[in-house]
C-alpha cells in the first residue's frame, strides 16, 4: 500500500513540474502596431509682444494745478470726453486781455479810416497836400495791422487757455493716474496713459531657417491666417492675419520680425499681455509612431520591433517632430515594422511574444 502511494505522490510531483515549465516558456500575448504615413500639419509656437493698435501718453502742454480728474483708472472714454482740467484763471485773464486789445485795435482802424475819409474829401478840394492824404492812409494800415496782431494774440490765449482742459484722443481704457487734485504740473508732464484695444498688434520674430521654409510652403504670406494662445494656453477667439513683417534681418539674432493684427471686440487682450503666435506647419511623408511605444535610455528614444519570428529586437530612432501623444520618426524605422506598444516593461531584447496586431488608427492612443 506504502508503494502505490509513493508512486503516485512521483507521479503528481512530475505532472506539477510539467505544468509550470510549460507555463514559463509561453511567450506573453502583446499588442504591436506598424507605423503610417501621412501628410498632416503641426503647430509652431512663436512669442508674441502685445501691443495696442493705439497706445499714447497724455501729457500736459502747459504749468498749472490739477483742477479736477473726471475719469478713474481702468475707465473706458470716448473720443473728446474731459479727463482733467487744469487751473486756468490767468490763461482766462489772458484771453481777456488780447479781447480788449482786439476792441482797442478794431477802435483805431475805425477811426483812421474816417480820418482817411475826411483827408481825402479835403484833398479832392486841393485843400490838403498829397503827402497828408498819404500819411492818413500809411496810419489806417498800421491800425488794420494792430487788428491782426490783436486777433492773433487772442487766438494764441483762446489756444493755451484749451490746453487747460485735456480731452481723449480717441475711444479706450484709462491707465495709471500718477497724481491727484491739487499737484502742480508742469509742461509735459505724464498725466495718464490711454490704449485703444479693439485691435492688437502682436510682434513675433521667425529665424532664417524657418523663415525660408514657411515662405517656401506660403505659410509666411502677408494676410496669411494665424491664432494667438494667451497666456493661459487658451486660444483667442478671433484669428488674426500677418500684416507687416521687417524689411531686414536682425544680424545680431538672425531672426526677422513680423507683425499680426487681431481683432479684440470683447476688449480682453490689454495693452502688454503676453502670449504666443502659432502657426500650422505641413509635414509631407510623416511617418507617425504612438509616444507610447518608445522607451528612452542616455536622453536616445527606442521601441521594440517584433521579427518574423516573433522576436523583439531594440531599434534607436530619431524624433523629427512631436505631436500630441504621437511622434514623426527621422529614422530608424521603416513602414512595414511591426513595433511593440504594450508591455515593454515587461520583456527585454530578444525575447519571445505572441505578437497581436492592431493598426495604429484602431489604437487608442490618447490614453
Amino acid at each position: 500500500m506504502q508503494k502505490i502511494l509513493y508512486t503516485v505522490t512521483l507521479v503528481s510531483l512530475m505532472f506539477s513540474c510539467k505544468s509550470k515549465s510549460d507555463n514559463a516558456a509561453k511567450p506573453l500575448q502583446l499588442t504591436v502596431t506598424s507605423p503610417v504615413v501621412v501628410d498632416t500639419t503641426f503647430a509652431v509656437d512663436y512669442i508674441a509682444d502685445i501691443q495696442s493698435k493705439q497706445n499714447v501718453e497724455i501729457r500736459s502742454k502747459i504749468n498749472g494745478y490739477l483742477e479736477q480728474i473726471y475719469v478713474d483708472e481702468g475707465s473706458h472714454v470716448k473720443a473728446g470726453q474731459v479727463l482733467f482740467r487744469l487751473s486756468n484763471i490767468d490763461f482766462q485773464q489772458e484771453v481777456r486781455k488780447s479781447q480788449a486789445l482786439l476792441r482797442s485795435a478794431l477802435a483805431q482802424a475805425k477811426s483812421a479810416k474816417l480820418e482817411l475819409q475826411n483827408v481825402q474829401k479835403l484833398y479832392d478840394k486841393n485843400i490838403v497836400s498829397k503827402a497828408e492824404l498819404e500819411q492818413a492812409q500809411i496810419q489806417l494800415e498800421l491800425a488794420q495791422a494792430k487788428i491782426e496782431e490783436a486777433q492773433a494774440h487772442e487766438q494764441s490765449a483762446q489756444f493755451n487757455l484749451s490746453l487747460t482742459t485735456i480731452k481723449a484722443p480717441f475711444d479706450g481704457v484709462i491707465h495709471r493716474i500718477p497724481f491727484k487734485l491739487g499737484s502742480l504740473i508742469d509742461d509735459g508732464t505724464l498725466l495718464t496713459t490711454l490704449s485703444n484695444n479693439k485691435e492688437v498688434y502682436a510682434y513675433f520674430n521667425v529665424s532664417e531657417k524657418e523663415y525660408l521654409s514657411l515662405t517656401q510652403t506660403n505659410n509666411m504670406h502677408l494676410d496669411a491666417e494665424i491664432s494667438l494662445l494667451l497666456a493661459n494656453n487658451q486660444p483667442h477667439k478671433f484669428p488674426g492675419i500677418i500684416e507687416n513683417q521687417d524689411g531686414e534681418f536682425d544680424r545680431s539674432t538672425g531672426n526677422i520680425a513680423f507683425r499680426a493684427k487681431f481683432p479684440n471686440p470683447e476688449l480682453l487682450i490689454r495693452h502688454g499681455s503676453t502670449g504666443k503666435i502659432r502657426l500650422n506647419r505641413p509635414l509631407k511623408n510623416a511617418m507617425i509612431i504612438p509616444q507610447k511605444a518608445t522607451y528612452e535610455i542616455q536622453d536616445k528614444l527606442y521601441v521594440y520591433v517584433a521579427t518574423k519570428d516573433s522576436k523583439v529586437i531594440s531599434k534607436n530612432i530619431k524624433i523629427k517632430q512631436r505631436l500630441p501623444h504621437l511622434f514623426v520618426v527621422e529614422s530608424g524605422l521603416r513602414a512595414d515594422d511591426k513595433i511593440l506598444y504594450e508591455g515593454l516593461q515587461n520583456i527585454k531584447d530578444g525575447d519571445k511574444i505572441d505578437p497581436r496586431f492592431i493598426p495604429l488608427n484602431q489604437l487608442k492612443i490618447n490614453n
